[in-house]
């Protein structure tokens, strides 16, 4: 009798710990094809691409785990791609290094935040095709002897950083006798070093140009008849995807169908709705 019940009690604790297995495996499978959501990871500060609010308006989007809203083109594009696929979709809200990693760690499913397919990153992700083009500008004070610049050479020994792990830091080095700063996590700690006299100036893309000279009077975008070299990859913007994923295809027809005078519309709308510089 003790032998039956011991082999009773092993099939009890053994169909109990398969069960639990089971539920396991199907809960960690975050961002998976098996529930009904997009989860798409954006940094939230980098106007007008995105950036935080504290409510819907202007078509805000909930931050997932937050009272905050993210708003913007990249959200206005995500909502498009969330529709086209048929999911619910969740901004998720992550610091710009950390973009990537929470890509390949399955933690969400698509990079949507202002990224160039530049070729190293290629390495490891994948894109989708374009869905903005721009160009590459510098952002410094108003008054100051740079306003006026036509190349990017007459920041001969002037203090220029931009965003840490960006193509535009890279891009620093075409200046000749460049006093190039430690790069930076985001576009409003440049903005207060700006302001500070830290830096001489910041490289940015046009739409965050136009967008920090329109949130702050004390900010002017200098754009250059001589300016950076830069490859079309650098300045073109994608969704990032995980390798291989089955996402690809879909989320490209998505983006076909956004005609360049829609996508030139939300683009103005987003500098026009963005929030005002601290």
């Amino acid at each position: 009798m003790k032998n039956k019940f011991k082999i009773i009690i092993v099939l009890l604790v053994s169909a109990i710990l398969l069960l639990a297995g089971c539920g396991t495996s199907k809960g960690s499978d975050s961002g998976s094809s098996e529930d009904n959501t997009f989860k798409v990871g954006l940094e939230a500060g980098y106007a007008p691409f995105n950036w935080t609010q504290n409510d819907d308006s202007n078509g805000g989007v909930k931050i997932d785990g937050s009272a905050e809203y993210a708003g913007g083109y990249d959200v206005e594009i995500a909502k498009k791609v969330a529709e086209g696929l048929g999911k619910e979709l969740v901004i998720v809200k992550t610091e710009w290094d950390g973009l990537v990693p929470a890509l390949t760690s399955g933690k969400i499913d698509a990079i949507i935040a202002g990224m160039s397919p530049t070729a190293e990153r290629k390495e490891t992700i994948d894109f989708s095709d374009n869905y903005y083009t721009s160009n590459l500008v510098m952002v410094v004070k108003k008054g100051s002897k740079y306003e006026g610049a036509t190349s990017i050479q007459d920041f001969k020994g002037t203090k220029i950083t931009a965003q840490l792990n960006t193509f535009h830091y890279s891009v620093i080095d075409q200046i000749e006798g460049v006093d190039k700063k430690t790069a930076m996590d985001n576009f409003p700690a440049m903005r207060v070093a700006l302001e500070s006299g830290m830096i001489d100036g910041y490289v940015s893309e046009r739409p965050e140009g136009v967008s920090a000279q329109a949130a702050n009077d004390n900010y002017v975008m200098v754009e250059f008849e001589e300016g950076f070299k830069t490859s079309a990859d650098d300045t073109a913007i994608a969704v990032g995807l995980k390798k291989g994923s089955d996402l690809t295809d879909k989320i490209n027809e998505i983006l076909a169908g956004i005609s360049e005078e829609e996508r030139t519309s939300i683009m103005d709308n987003a500098i026009k709705n963005q929030p005002a510089a601290e």
